[in-house]
């Protein structure tokens, strides 16, 4: 569902004609140009969808008899359309108006271009509709790169988030992350807006990271790029520590990145995760470190071999 008011405010919208509805029931983040609906051709026709009316669309209803205008949106309006918005600043004809307000359709207006309004509406729309989660953890920005802290309650997690916000890096959401599946390969996490830019320091209580350490140290969303996994040092357990192999979580379906770090006295997990954020911007480009490494060993051997 989408909130009407929501739509109006986000994307700067003014209202031509007003809709008794709060909510809107879009199933889709496309959009509608009702070109071929306004000659006459109603197969496949999208009407669930926002309408959007540009130049083209303008031009050809101005270019009808009144008669003819009023009788092509007679049948038009007879579908339960959420909303029509006109771009480039564009005004509806008398006639629209009195159609929309009989069927209770909103009619709303852009400044902004054809084509620009509708990728922001798409954008908009493809966040609100994303299926969503909510996950137990942290998510921080280090060095541009989306990590997402997990473990188990008392590991450190807000702590480590602390001192990355002292270092320099952005706080997403402390405690509580809603996560968005924007697309196949991407998840988006924010911060409920209740709890937004606080954080539990045990022993403290809540502090406000925005107010204490500025509106730099705070950002609204990122993209989970990266999961970092705190759990207390187990002995007997073998710990990654040539990193050839990588190992992956997922979430809403789609595979992450993921590293295990042991928590332990004496460790500066803040510097830790600065140096994952790094070492996994690096293998972005296509550089590791192990590999390099393993590489090089190889040719020694190969170098000592006896011939």
């Amino acid at each position: 569902m989408v909130k009407v008011q929501d739509f109006i405010k986000t994307l700067n919208l003014q209202v031509l004609s007003p809709t008794s509805r709060e909510e809107w029931d879009i199933p889709s983040v496309e959009l509608n140009r009702p070109g071929l609906q306004f000659v006459g051709f109603y197969e496949h026709f999208a009407f669930e969808r926002p309408q959007v009316v540009g130049l083209v669309e303008m031009t050809y209803l101005e270019s009808l008899s009144e008669e003819e205008r009023s009788a092509r949106l007679e049948q038009y309006f007879s579908y339960p359309i959420p909303c029509v918005i006109f771009c480039r600043g564009m005004l509806p004809p008398e006639d629209m108006v009195t159609l929309a307000k009989a069927h209770d359709v909103a009619l709303l207006r852009s400044e902004e271009m054809t084509t620009k309004f509708t990728v922001n509406a798409m954008n908009y729309l493809n966040r609100v509709l994303a299926p969503r989660s909510t996950l137990h953890g942290v998510l921080v920005d280090v060095y541009g790169v989306g990590i997402l802290i997990t473990g188990e309650s008392g590991v450190g997690k807000s702590e480590t988030a602390l001192e990355l916000v002292k270092r320099g890096h952005q706080l997403v959401a402390d405690d509580v992350v809603d996560i968005s599946k924007v697309n196949d390969k991407r998840l988006v996490g924010e911060s409920p807006e209740t709890i937004r830019h606080f954080m539990e320091i045990r022993g403290i209580g809540i502090i406000d990271i925005k107010a204490m350490y500025g509106v730099g140290s705070v950002m609204m969303s990122r993209s989970i790029d990266l999961v970092i996994h705190l759990e207390h040092w187990k002995e007997k357990k073998a710990y990654d520590r040539l990193g050839l192999s990588e190992d992956f979580t997922t979430i809403m379906d789609v595979r992450i990145p993921q590293l295990v770090l042991p928590v332990r006295p004496g460790r500066n997990l803040a510097i830790i995760i600065e140096v994952a954020a790094r070492n996994f911007s690096l293998k972005k480009m296509g550089y590791s470190a192990a590999k390099e490494l393993d590489r090089r060993l190889n040719e020694m051997m190969g170098l000592n071999m006896p011939k």
